[in-house]
């Protein structure tokens, strides 16, 4: 039976009489059954488009654009199996992690395999939770089709015709266009419904996630664009309806924000919110695409504070359809699934992105004066824990290997701040008429979604379009490797640095700030270096660097780091504690007594004694838009 389903989805695509449906062996065709589900694995049927050749490669994605580490999701691909027309099998054999080559290629019709989700062996992977898949049968289904979908050699650019069987229970959410062609199925095929779907080439396949769950759905237009907001809450907590207000309200101040600038007539917000148990996600945060965003974030946080993570995630983004969906490099625009080339320009993709998402909330009344200053604070501190002699676009380059792999994080807080010295920079060379938004508007303007810029020369064309100020300001913070001295940026609007000794709000980081961080390929914790510790590291006597071996007699590692904060929120002042940490490949032994922890921390303020000066315009320009 399961064969003939996927038979007649051949047949009665090319029947459906479509503008958009082509000749068979033309395209691609994939089908993925969501009812006939075994073992948790989806069942995924390929008709393939004419081979010309003896040989041909079928890939699964290594890398994924939005992410940049290796993925290989090949190996969650098992049972992959080449077949001809006459349901003959043909030789085909695994040549890698995310390859398999097929031989008498000229004779296949049909690729079928099963695959497997991520979310619920989590801890065997790197897999970015948003980037993911689940499989919850008759509840739900995160299908980022990457995982999920492949494609042939040489064949990415040719059209997709995707079908999904799917219980009649479950609505999907998604951006991508949709072929009404269900009823021509429920004519031949016993099944409950089946959703047909269009994509042009193997990129826009990708490129649109779907989420099947029971329906709780929110549906509503800001200005041309309609946003769908589609929520999965495992113990039906949370509703769509309970977060559209907050939504609604951030959305209309994006829109406002960017002002005549827009990238898409549609976008989905597909939100699944996770248990936090151990065989559920456990990365928490978002992936963009064109026009859509998967967010993952627990279920069990209150309702104020899933309003609050929303603002910032998916803000941060909605921004992205500026930049690099709208603005991006030859490197992004032909991106390379199993053989990348990085682009030098994350300081742009990231971190003019993240700016924007903090930058709108202060702009628009979304978020007071002082909170924002604390954002930027915490941003500058956070920055520090990183190598902040580095050149960002020689990170950026390298970023998929070691030693820049590690410092990608830093795109979301250094990166932030370079675009908040070139906005100020801006404002000030033009009186306060045009800062970065206006230089990224122009940008996508010369360029957009399908002209991509050239990487090695799109600094030159910035300065073009701006001054030698610009110019000095790149060559030394983002290309060269000098430190921002962030104190001369914010002189320029009026603001200075006060420092003061508080609370720190946990053990181990504050406020955003870590004071650990976690060797990914040995599993230690350790002390980070190059930062102020708070005062009861420094009383036990710990360093930076340090590994943690043991607290109080119990072993910590990356497999249990979130025992070490929960097992500190139960610390008690005066209780004695004892560190064991390895120190320059030799153990030490720290003892001492639990003591509060604090903190150095800087605050920005206003200088009120400029309040007629060109620093108060220029701050009410950058803060205003004004």
């Amino acid at each position: 039976m399961r064969y003939l389903f996927y038979v007649l989805s051949a047949s009665l695509l090319l029947s459906c009489g479509s503008k958009n449906l082509q000749s068979s062996r033309q395209q691609v065709q994939a089908t993925i059954d969501l009812v006939n589900v075994i073992d948790d694995k989806l069942i995924i049927d390929i008709i393939s488009p004419t081979i010309t050749t003896d040989k041909i490669t079928f890939y699964m994605p290594e890398i994924v654009p939005g992410t940049y580490s290796d993925s290989d999701f090949g190996n969650f691909i098992q049972n992959v199996r080449a077949f001809t027309k006459n349901n003959e099998a043909l030789p085909i054999l695994k040549t890698g992690d995310n390859t398999w080559q097929i031989d008498n290629a000229q004779k296949l019709f049909r690729l079928s395999y099963q695959v497997n989700d991520t979310f619920d062996i989590e801890g065997t992977h790197e897999i970015f939770s948003p980037s993911g898949t689940n499989i919850l049968v008759g509840k739900h289904f995160m299908l980022n089709l990457h995982g999920i979908i492949g494609y042939f050699e040489g064949l990415q650019e040719i059209p997709y015709q995707l079908s999904i069987n799917r219980p009649s229970e479950l609505e999907g959410s998604t951006s991508l266009p949709e072929v009404s062609s269900a009823k021509l199925w429920q004519e031949f095929l016993n099944t409950d419904t089946v959703d047909h779907f269009y994509a042009s080439r193997y990129f826009q396949i990708i490129d649109n996630p779907i989420m099947y769950n029971k329906p709780n759905t929110e549906v509503f237009t800001v200005g041309d664009i309609e946003i769908e907001l589609s929520v999965y809450s495992p113990n039906n907590i949370v509703s769509a309806s309970d977060l559209k207000p907050n939504v609604l309200e951030m959305m209309k101040a994006q829109k406002t924000y960017l002002g005549d600038l827009n990238a898409t007539k549609k976008y989905s917000i597909l939100l699944y919110l996770s248990t936090s148990e151990p065989t559920d996600a456990q990365g928490f945060g978002a992936l963009e695409h064109h026009t859509s965003t998967v967010v993952v974030l627990p279920e069990g946080i209150p309702l104020a504070s899933l309003d609050e993570a929303m603002l910032d995630v998916v803000s941060h983004e909605f921004f992205h359809t500026l930049t690099p969906l709208t603005v991006h490099s030859k490197e992004i625009h032909n991106f390379s699934f199993n053989a990348p080339k990085m682009s030098q320009h994350l300081w742009m993709y990231e971190g003019v992105t993240e700016y924007f998402a903090q930058h709108f909330q202060v702009q628009q009344g979304l978020r007071p004066r002082a909170d924002y200053y604390n954002v930027l604070t915490q941003k500058i501190g956070s920055s520090l824990a990183f190598d902040d002699a580095l050149s960002f676009t020689e990170m950026s380059k390298n970023v998929l290997a070691e030693p820049f792999a590690s410092q990608y994080v830093n795109v979301y807080q250094k990166g932030a701040l370079i675009g908040m010295c070139l906005d100020i920079l801006l404002l000030e060379e033009s009186q306060g008429q045009t800062g970065i938004l206006d230089l990224m508007k122009t940008l996508s303007r010369i360029y957009g979604i399908d002209k991509p810029f050239d990487d090695s020369t799109i600094i030159d064309e910035i300065v073009s379009l701006t001054s030698p100020t610009i110019e000095d300001f790149f060559t030394k913070h983002v290309v060269g490797n000098t430190p921002i001295p962030y104190e001369n940026f914010f002189q320029k609007v009026g603001l200075s640095f006060e420092s003061s000794q508080v609370p720190s709000t946990s053990y181990f980081f504050d406020q955003q700030t870590p004071f650990i961080n976690v060797n990914q390929q040995t599993g230690d914790i350790f002390i980070m270096s190059g930062i102020d510790l708070n005062t009861f590291m420094l009383n036990l006597g710990l360093e930076g660097n340090d590994i943690i071996k043991t607290i109080n007699n119990k072993a910590y590692t990356l497999q249990n780091v979130r025992e070490l904060i929960g097992d500190s929120q139960n610390w008690k002042e005066g209780d004695p504690i004892n560190f064991v940490v390895e120190r320059k490949d030799e153990e030490v032994a720290l003892s001492g007594k639990v003591t509060a922890p604090y903190v150095n921390r800087k605050s920005l303020v206003e200088l009120q004694y400029l309040v007629d000066g060109p620093e108060l315009r220029l701050r009410e320009s950058w803060l205003k838009g004004s």
